[in-house]
């Protein structure tokens, strides 16, 4: 099982780019779906954004699409998330994944990071 390590985060203005980054380590990390997940306070964990193995496939929750790219590198074993044009209510902690397949459910995914607080502020 995949051991995942997130960097970056912290506090941004509206309308700042930045990027979040996570680091697996453990076999097979080519072969896994990775997955970015955010839980504000009093929130759900929700679905933000997951690229397929191969990078060839990738899926966006309909608030982040086109202001976020999810990227792997599987010669490096990391995955990133790029963020832009943040809004107040992209403050949460941001959680990297990774799963079996193709995925978008929190079930279905098998590891995690440690989280990341993004906070946006005015």
């Amino acid at each position: 099982q995949l051991q995942l390590v997130q960097s970056g985060g912290g506090l941004v203005q509206t309308g700042a780019s930045l990027t979040l980054s996570c680091e697996a380590s453990g076999p097979g990390f080519s072969t896994y779906g990775m997955g970015w997940f955010r839980q504000a306070p009093g929130k759900e964990r929700e679905f933000v954004a997951a690229i397929a193995w191969n990078g060839a496939s990738t899926r966006y929750a309909a608030d982040v699409r086109g202001r976020c790219t999810i990227s792997r590198d599987n010669t490096k074993n990391t995955t990133s998330l790029q963020m832009r044009s943040l809004k107040l209510e992209d403050t949460a902690v941001y959680y990297c994944a990774a799963s079996p397949g193709f995925a978008s459910h929190p079930k279905d995914f098998v590891s995690w990071g440690q989280g990341t607080q993004v906070t946006v502020s005015t």
